[in-house]
């Protein structure tokens, strides 16, 4: 009877279409964590008496915890379902968080803290790939997971508007509680709502298959080519406000804005790239085009460094949409190439390998920038997407129908 309902709501399109906003919403909750954490370094200097150097490390500990857990997330996902991984992924996350807000804690039992919500909270990432990739047919699931790949700049917002304002007038502590209330909020919604897709009955006559899609060499360049195209998608967002302030002459406000506006178009980009996709019926093949895209806008800016300032703005305007509207595509593509028993375990490894593109970057292209030197990390940061045309399997790919 209830097989019979879902079916009879999946064929009217209700239910995936709640599914994909209740996933939509899980991922929202996981980057207003992970992404707002940032906001609150002034706050946290304030109230916990910490150096710069100490308030970063603290920013960085969700990150370490995500980065640990990516991949037993996913296998979790794969074995068990979606519903049940992000639920209590979110809820045991939140309870760190509670605790973090709540309990006058040291600083090392603060970073053990966040660690360990950073680890709970990855949950959502393959989990919530996963469910929408099950519910979507090839032909709808670009646009289904570029919807969910626009969780990042809403969580960034989210983040944005509510937890300053929370710390300054309630207090660092008080401002945790804010992404623990929302992931707890999202955690109850989806253990009520989320159904996992329907997988396939074993065949208990057949022999068992536990080939592994690893084995070849597709999947891993899938992994390696969006891995390269993290690096200019971080050149920008890691140096674009500090590069108009100081190179352009912009006040910080005038920076903050236009690049909060850039997070919607960005957002945008990945939609279209979905839709994209979906009308080709290829992953691979926009994720190659928009590859190319990524390196020549990358030497337009640098040009533009070296020349003209309106240029510089234009370039670094298109670059914030470029080189960010390839996420979804990746992501996609390694579900569909790993099939649905390993396609936890595939976003897992996917999202692991561009969170360690993602943390190198900055770091490697603040040393090439040194003083002034913009238009030479610009110049190194597009040699990354060039690599990634050539490491793209576009003869390897098969999309599902």
């Amino acid at each position: 009877m209830v097989g019979a309902m879902v079916r009879a709501e999946r064929s009217g399109g209700r239910l995936r279409w709640r599914i994909l906003v209740l996933g939509l919403s899980a991922q929202t909750a996981s980057c207003a964590f992970l992404f707002g954490i940032p906001f609150l370094v002034p706050a946290m200097q304030r109230a916990e008496n910490l150096t710069l150097s100490q308030a970063g490390t603290l920013v960085v500990a969700p990150s370490v915890g995500l980065l640990l857990t990516l991949i037993l997330w996913g296998a979790a996902a794969d074995r068990y379902g979606e519903r049940v991984v992000m639920a209590l992924g979110l809820g045991v996350s939140s309870g760190f968080l509670a605790v973090a807000g709540l309990a006058e804690v040291s600083l090392p039992a603060l970073f053990a803290l966040f660690v360990a919500a950073g680890a709970c909270t990855a949950s959502v990432n393959a989990a919530s790939g996963r469910v929408v990739m099950g519910w979507f047919d090839a032909r709808e699931r670009g646009v289904a997971m570029g919807i969910r790949q626009t969780a990042q700049p809403l969580g960034v917002g989210i983040a944005a508007l509510a937890m300053p304002p929370l710390a300054e007038y309630a207090g660092f502590r008080a401002a945790v509680l804010f992404p623990a209330v929302f992931a707890l909020v999202v955690a109850v919604a989806v253990a009520w709502l989320v159904v996992d897709p329907p997988r396939a009955e074993p065949d208990r006559a057949a022999p068992v298959s536990v080939s592994s899609p690893y084995r070849g060499g597709p999947l891993w360049r899938v992994h390696g080519a969006s891995a390269l195209l993290v690096v200019p998608q971080f050149a920008v967002s890691a140096f674009a406000p500090v590069y108009l302030v100081t190179v352009q002459g912009w006040s910080a406000l005038a920076a903050g804005w236009f690049l909060a506006v850039l997070q919607g178009f960005g957002a945008l980009g990945r939609l279209a790239a979905g839709y994209w996709s979906d009308r080709v019926g290829s992953r691979l093949r926009p994720m190659r085009t928009l590859a190319l895209a990524s390196a020549l806008v990358m030497l337009l800016l640098a040009g533009g460094d070296a020349t003209w300032s309106w240029l510089a703005v234009t370039a670094l305007t298109l670059a914030s949409v470029i080189t960010v509207s390839d996420n979804g595509l990746g992501f996609t593509a390694s579900a569909e190439l790993a099939g649905i028993s390993w396609a936890g375990r595939a976003m897992g490894v996917q999202n692991t390998t561009q969170n360690l593109a993602a943390v190198v970057t900055p770091p490697v292209l603040g040393l090439v920038i040194g003083d002034s030197r913009y238009a030479l990390a610009f110049c190194a940061a597009a040699l990354f997407p060039l690599l990634a045309i050539w490491l793209t399997p576009v003869r390897r790919e098969h999309v599902p129908r």
